[in-house]
């Protein structure tokens, strides 16, 4: 029996990312720069990947460099990819547009699961209410030191999203409702942290009573609308199952899985800007282990009592009332 060697293992991986091998050869044409003629005669190993090839692929594709080379080092192997959501490069865009086309074809693999446990609203509900998208990303620039060119602190007037970016948030927001099985976990807290946000750059005279008000607009939009995916237990666009949980303990940060038959992919959402994530499927295993346990000390808010729903959300109102 042939012995793989790493030229094998990456052949492998790299075709098992494209489910025709005409996809993969336009993918690696494009990707290395090389004539098709090149892309063929390496995958057919008679001549190999360069080690800047290898190292280009690795990082574009997310393949990890122990399993092209087979070794199992005792690392794990975390990448972090900062991405800015207000002013995207083009490479930033082309990685959000991966994503949509990925969720896009989801409903292909009926067995993919979401889970994101969060202190702070994920982006698959915040991209769907654009006021209060806006107010992250606000929040976000402020928190790094943005200035105007007066040197000022930005406003949030002068928070300005472009029509393509727009275009692609709304993109995303159908997208994510494409995956078959989706769990959220909310931090007990959350709306509280939120509404706290609010009122204090109100406060520092940041955003105007006006802007206030279609951000509030939003919030009770959103409620709105967990509170419709609440009752029927699905998004009812695409009737895909989602379960709502209040986490009953304080939550650090925000960490997320995709899991399929095919890939699984962990995430920890950091300084609002970042996404750490490992496609190491001990790791993955580990983080829906520990991800599905904060159900215990959880309390579900779809498939209970009307009563309860009810009362969560009249909670949340009154919060937003205050604001």
């Amino acid at each position: 029996m042939k012995q793989e060697n790493w030229s094998d293992n990456l052949i492998r991986l790299i075709e098992e990312k494209f489910a025709k091998r005409t996809q993969l050869v336009q993918a690696l044409k494009d990707l290395l720069e090389i004539e098709r003629e090149a892309v063929y005669r390496r995958l057919r190993n008679e001549v190999p990947f360069t080690a800047g090839e290898v190292v280009k692929i690795s990082l574009s594709w997310n393949i990890s460099i122990d399993k092209i080379t087979g070794l199992r080092s005792e690392q794990i192997p975390f990448q972090m990819r900062p991405v800015d959501y207000l002013n995207p490069t083009d490479q930033d865009l082309g990685f959000l547009r991966h994503i949509i086309e990925n969720l896009n074809a989801l409903d292909k693999f009926p067995d993919t699961e979401f889970m994101d446990v969060c202190n702070k609203l994920p982006r698959q509900l915040l991209a769907g209410f654009s006021n209060l998208n806006r107010f992250y990303l606000f929040k976000w620039k402020y928190q790094y030191g943005c200035y105007s060119s007066e040197g000022t602190p930005i406003q949030f007037s002068e928070v300005i999203i472009s029509e393509a970016q727009r275009k692609l948030t709304a993109e995303y927001y159908q997208a994510i409702k494409n995956v078959p099985q989706s769990n959220f976990i909310f931090d007990y807290m959350l709306f509280d942290y939120l509404a706290n946000d609010i009122k204090y750059f109100f406060d520092i005279q940041m955003i105007n009573a006006k802007e206030k008000k279609l951000i509030k607009k939003d919030l009770y939009d959103l409620l709105n609308y967990l509170s419709l995916v609440a009752n029927a237990g699905c998004y009812p666009e695409t009737q895909n199952k989602v379960n709502l949980y209040i986490s009953r303990l304080n939550l650090d940060t925000n960490y997320s899985y995709v899991c399929t038959h095919q890939a699984k992919i962990a995430f920890v959402h950091v300084f609002d800007k970042y996404e750490i994530f490992t496609f190491d499927p001990k790791t993955v295993g580990d983080f829906k282990t520990w991800m599905q346990l904060k159900k215990s000390t959880s309390f579900p808010i779809t498939e209970v009592d009307k009563k309860s729903r009810i009362e969560y959300f009249a909670k949340q109102r009154q919060l937003f009332d205050n604001i």
